[in-house]
């Protein structure tokens, strides 16, 4: 039987290297058929991607175009329905082999009966030559500009890459129609563009006709990781510091307001998905978001996503949704991305009681209240007095290295103020702490806990954020239940890790 293994970033641990000319790595994508190979090329001086599949010979080029048009026409399920790989590929190889016995055709070499194989499972289930960039763990978004153009990825440790695959016109219309299927949408030469999320949660936006894009159709693929990022793996990647999370932690605990602004692609959303793990364990949680991208260990949360549709009857907007949301007495509202009416309900659920988390695309808190107070939004200073913490996340790329980061977090105080409490110096490579938090002033205050017991406790927090990051404690789920744990038993917790209170 056809096999393969698929890899996570996890099984892959990839590090790079100090000397980028001399970068020369291999690793698998769908083993042992497809392997990434991320090589320095002397004579561009670039760092190239390359895709490396066996090559098919002339015969086994016409086997598999006889099997892959007859496999075509007897397919009577979706594969993209069928939820475990391994019945796609025992499907598959069933009607595979039925084809070659009616054909009439032998393989004698298994190597060769594989390698033709692996095509037919890459062409009919996958996505044609992008499927092993897609397999990729590490590859943030996948970048086609137009016809017989090299594909370009983002890597997460390599950043913009040139790949060896070039796409004709009919192979890019194949695709996007493929993406098209997969997501339950429509795109036509009178609808030519796409915005829709494929079944694995990627997103793709694409364009049909050269009338759009004049270098022929395109796409863009936005990836995002199976398993989210813990605020322990954050720390390590230095997006943030303890410090940073134990403050965050003392602010969500107490259900405090927060929104994380940034550009597109600086981590808003993976950072806004690390601090709800910092939500008490029984809570109850209710997220809203275009495309399924927070994960939380929560027994009591009701994810809601986003319905498009041609009909405005059918859809579903994100104000739809949280507007039914308050009606289900969440304890926390997580709302994946405010872009317009629905901040106004979110900002009344704050006047009601409701702590809300939530990202919007902004550079820096005065243009943030700008855009709240602005058409479309139209938020009174008042309602904007409501939210506590603002977080700055930075993107920056230096000499060729990426940063995803908190570039500073601020405490609203009023309408037209603001304490900034943490900040990046970039000349000192550190965070400069303003220890005269308004936010834990305002705690103690509300829950009459002195400020000293308050800040004590956010250095109890980082000590123990910081054992973990030091015993290797990155998964979200072990992380979830710790943090559980310490709500309820804080002494038997920090006892474990031993840590001094």
């Amino acid at each position: 039987m056809f096999k393969i293994n698929l890899y996570t970033e996890k099984r892959l641990n990839l590090e790079r290297p100090t000397d980028l000319t001399s970068l020369n790595i291999v690793y698998p994508l769908i083993e042992p058929y497809a392997y990434a190979h991320i090589y320095f090329d002397k004579n561009t001086s670039n760092i190239i991607y390359e895709v490396v599949e066996p090559p098919l010979n002339e015969k086994e080029k016409e086997i598999y175009n006889i099997v892959s048009s007859e496999i075509k026409h007897l397919l009577i399920i979706k594969l993209s329905e069928l939820k475990d790989i391994n019945q796609v590929i025992s499907y598959l190889e069933r009607l595979y082999n039925f084809i070659l016995s009616e054909y009439g055709i032998k393989i004698n070499d298994e190597n060769s009966y594989n390698r033709i194989f692996y095509y037919i499972f890459r062409d009919i289930y996958g996505y044609y030559k992008i499927e092993p960039l897609m397999r990729d763990p590490y590859i943030e978004d996948i970048e086609c500009s137009g016809s017989n153009i090299p594909v370009f990825v983002v890597h997460r440790i390599f950043g913009n890459l040139k790949t060896n695959i070039v796409l004709n016109e009919e192979e890019i219309i194949n695709i996007i129609e493929k993406f098209t299927l997969r997501a339950g949408k429509h795109i036509s030469y009178a609808e030519p563009l796409l915005d829709a999320t494929l079944p694995d949660g990627s997103r793709i936006n694409a364009t049909y006709s050269k009338d759009i894009t004049t270098r022929g159709p395109t796409f863009t693929i936005r990836k995002f990781r199976d398993i989210p990022w813990s605020p322990i793996e954050l720390i390590k990647i230095n997006t943030a510091i303890p410090e940073i999370f134990a403050y965050l932690w003392l602010a969500v605990e107490y259900k405090k307001n927060i929104i994380i602004i940034g550009g597109t692609a600086s981590g808003k959303t993976t950072f806004l998905n690390a601090i709800s793990m910092f939500i008490p364990h029984n809570a109850r949680v209710v997220s809203i978001e275009d495309t399924r991208e927070i994960k939380l260990y929560h027994p009591n949360w009701i994810p809601s996503v986003v319905r498009s549709s041609s009909s405005m009857v059918d859809e579903i907007s994100m104000f739809d949704l949280l507007k039914l949301s308050f009606r289900q007495r969440p304890d926390y509202v997580i709302v994946g991305e405010v872009r317009g009416e629905e901040a106004y309900v979110m900002f009344q659920g704050m006047a009601s009681g409701h702590a809300a988390l939530s990202t919007m695309h902004s550079t820096d808190v005065k243009s943030l209240i700008n855009r709240l107070v602005s058409p479309p939004i139209n938020l009174s200073k008042y309602l904007v007095e409501l939210l506590n913490v603002v977080i700055i996340m930075r993107h920056d790329v230096s000499f060729g290295k990426n940063f995803r980061r908190v570039g500073e977090i601020d405490e609203i105080i009023r309408y037209n103020k603001y304490n900034r409490v943490f900040v990046w110096d970039a000349f000192k490579k550190r965070y400069i702490f303003n220890k005269k938090s308004y936010l834990l002033y305002k705690i103690s205050k509300e829950y009459g806990i002195k400020y000293s017991e308050l800040y004590k406790e956010l250095i109890i927090r980082s000590k123990l954020l910081r054992r973990l990051l030091d015993l290797g404690v990155y998964d979200y789920e072990t992380f979830s239940q710790i943090v559980n744990m310490y709500y309820l038993n804080k002494e038997e917790v920090l006892r474990t890790y031993k840590i001094e209170f």
